[in-house]
């Protein structure tokens, strides 16, 4: 069985995306999927999203990492399959769709930007401690629509990010699921960088739209800088995350970013 699929990427966040309105793609197929996102063995991505119907909204995104397993959310992701899904007649500019972490709005706005209304963070929690090979580490951690610890340091570049986010990915605290991990250095009042450790990938992503969210909410929440604020991430690229503060915690949250086409192809599933 052949199928098209579109190669798209958010801030160097890349994916296959599959137009699966006739719900004919195999998605129990693990090694299927991870075959797909492989680079030797398929077209090469952090992950697999196909367009499928809705009863509530314009469509039902569902993500999958390259493991095979299918995931809440995804915000660069999201942006991606909010520009495909208006640009082949599924949604219109401002449009509303379902993921398993809930309803995204989002808005087509021009020159590869797309603006997202992400689903309301919970679980936030500020300057809490976790036991790693036997010494305290202090961390925070917000589910944006997915698990996200973060973590603050000083100097960006020095940071073993594959070794720190993987003991914390599998720590015992954030089972069974897990944790993606971010390190975070604040570089003006309003700017952040930030690398982050995917979970599901097992490796340090270019950018992650859901690690871009916890990241300024959580130094927002800490004082750390103002909304909306920029953050550089691993790609160079810049993207906008906006809050609104209130005593229940933030809401109304966006994220702005690109979302790239790459090229479109057929393959033989």
């Amino acid at each position: 069985m052949k199928t098209s699929f579109w190669k798209m990427h958010g801030a160097g966040n890349d994916f296959i995306l599959i137009d699966d309105r006739k719900q004919t793609f195999p998605d129990q197929d693990h090694p299927l999927i991870h075959r797909l996102a492989s680079p030797k063995y398929g077209v090469g991505s952090e992950g697999v999203i196909l367009i499928q119907p809705s009863e509530t909204a314009d469509f039902r995104m569902r993500f999958y990492n390259p493991d095979g397993n299918e995931v809440e959310m995804c915000g660069n992701g999201a942006r991606c399959v909010a520009r495909l899904a208006h640009e082949i007649g599924v949604a219109p500019k401002s449009m509303c769709f379902d993921t398993v972490a809930g309803l995204i709005s989002a808005e087509v706005l021009g020159n590869d930007q797309i603006r997202l209304t992400m689903t309301p963070p919970t679980g936030l929690e500020l300057n809490a401690e976790l036991d790693v090979q036997g010494q305290s580490m202090p961390y925070h951690f917000v589910n944006s629509g997915v698990p996200h610890v973060v973590l603050e340091v000083e100097d960006m570049q020095t940071i073993e990010i594959a070794t720190i986010g993987a003991v914390i990915r599998y720590h015992d605290h954030f089972k069974p699921k897990g944790t993606n991990v971010n390190f975070i250095q604040c570089t003006g009042p309003d700017r952040l960088t930030v690398r982050t450790y995917e979970r599901g990938v097992e490796a340090e992503t270019l950018a992650c739209g859901t690690g871009m969210v916890a990241c300024g909410l959580v130094a927002g929440s800490l004082g750390r800088v103002t909304t909306p604020v920029k953050i550089t991430c691993a790609s160079g690229d810049v993207l906008e995350v906006n809050y609104q503060s209130t005593p229940e915690g933030p809401k109304d949250v966006t994220l702005t970013g690109p979302a790239v086409h790459v090229f479109e192809g057929h393959i033989d599933l």
